[in-house]
């Protein structure tokens, strides 16, 4: 999903997103077993409002990403 958060944040310079907002990235076409790539709508607008709401249980990993995308995790 954060991939989805990247590329938002790509296109609006930001990661305050709408709690409504359906963000679609395409996925495969990699040359293993998923070699045709197809769109996949995720609702990153939801996702990202649970991540700042349980931000004491993302891993230092999952962290770092979000805030490399520009994350705020205090509201």
């Amino acid at each position: 999903m954060h991939l989805a958060a990247r590329q938002f944040y790509e296109h609006e310079e930001h990661l305050r997103v709408p709690r409504k907002h359906v963000e679609t990235i395409t996925v495969g076409g990699d040359g293993g077993e998923d070699r045709e790539q197809r769109d996949v709508q995720l609702k990153l607008g939801t996702w990202v409002g649970n991540q700042r709401s349980r931000a004491a249980s993302p891993t230092p990993e999952r962290v770092g990403q979000l805030s490399e995308v520009g994350m705020r995790w205090v509201r």
